[in-house]
């Protein structure tokens, strides 16, 4: 089991990507980055510049559909050149909220053309590393030149992974078939992983005769004291507005259906609209939260963790409303001193 940290973004590049490598010093598998604030690439450059170990870094949910295919492919491409084959790639298989829609406010793309874009994607490496003609032909994506000048040639590691990130039994499903693995959303519970992510996942894995060995399930771990939901105005308005944030940026539309919370995430959006971060936490019930989040003291945070996820993650990834290193860096300990079970 491995354990990684999610890094809260920050417009200062530095002191984002000494977070990551304060993980590093803490023992931790993996820093994540996303596409909150500032683009989550940036940091990672830094950070990979800095890392002594072999410690992965990578992006959580970068927005795919809003670059082309060969932006994405030659980003990634430098990171894993930079990183010695440490970077992952984590990519957001859902049309953002900034997009325009369809007709009846539906979304332009389905999951047919994030489809095509992994398939682009990975064509275009082939280019890179094997100078091989450039000819992808699809319905939403066409590459028909690679220019010499253009090409940067091979690398020591081009097998780059793609974690994919989503909402929905068809983003499951598509990861399971194409991807080395699923970020799962901050906003879940464990009887949704159970029940409706796994057998999508399997579903997936199964149509491309895959193992599930083959694919690693990174699951986010949300971390909240009691103290913070009792006595603490200001991390509870930064916890609302950051809950805001994952229901306002993943759509969440099979989580709140299955557990029947489509009107509380409906508002969680609205307050994240309205920047009404009291309102945001008011609207929470503590029994919806204590099933989203691991509510503990942090002595006990890590057998929570191990209670919650153990059988399901491949990976648990910390996110911590309050960035308190002495806090994260025992945490940490106690969880790679005793595993989760797999």
């Amino acid at each position: 089991m491995k354990i990684d940290i999610f890094v809260q973004p920050s417009s200062d590049f530095g002191s984002y990507a000494d977070r990551m490598l304060q993980a590093e010093s803490w023992g931790c598998d993996a820093a994540w980055s996303a596409e909150w604030l500032s683009n989550p690439f940036f940091p990672l450059t830094i950070a990979a510049k800095k890392a002594q170990c072999p410690f992965t870094l990578g992006t959580v949910a970068a927005q795919a559909l809003p670059r082309s295919p060969m932006i994405t492919a030659q980003i990634a491409w430098d990171l894993a050149r930079q990183t010695g084959g440490r970077f992952v790639l984590g990519l957001d298989a859902e049309r953002p909220e900034f997009l325009p829609t369809g007709e009846g406010g539906q979304p332009l793309e389905s999951i047919d053309k994030m489809r095509e874009y992994l398939d682009s994607l990975r064509a275009i490496w082939r280019s890179f590393q094997y100078d091989e003609r450039l000819r992808f032909r699809g319905k939403h994506y066409q590459f028909r030149l690679m220019a010499p000048f253009f090409n940067p040639g091979p690398i020591d590691h081009p097998e780059i992974p793609i974690f994919l990130s989503g909402d929905g039994g068809d983003v499951y499903a598509l990861a399971g078939e194409l991807c080395q693995g699923l970020h799962a959303n901050v906003l879940h519970s464990r009887s949704y992983l159970r029940d409706v992510v796994m057998p999508n996942l399997s579903r997936g894995l199964e149509s491309s005769a895959r193992t599930r060995e083959s694919f690693e399930l990174a699951i986010p771990a949300l971390i909240l004291t009691p103290d913070i939901l009792e006595n603490d105005l200001d991390s509870q308005n930064d916890t609302g507005r950051r809950i805001a944030s994952y229901a306002f940026a993943r759509r969440n539309h099979s989580f709140a259906a299955y557990h029947g919370w489509e009107d509380l995430l409906a508002s969680l959006r609205g307050s994240a609209l309205s920047g009404d971060s009291g309102s945001i936490w008011r609207s929470l019930p503590e029994e919806i939260l204590r099933e989203i989040a691991i509510v503990s003291e942090p002595e006990e945070a890590a057998a929570a963790i191990r209670q919650r996820y153990s059988g399901l993650a491949d990976r648990v990834c910390l996110v911590f409303a309050v960035w308190n290193p002495e806090t994260i860096a025992a945490i940490v300990a106690d969880l790679k001193q005793q595993p989760l079970g797999a």
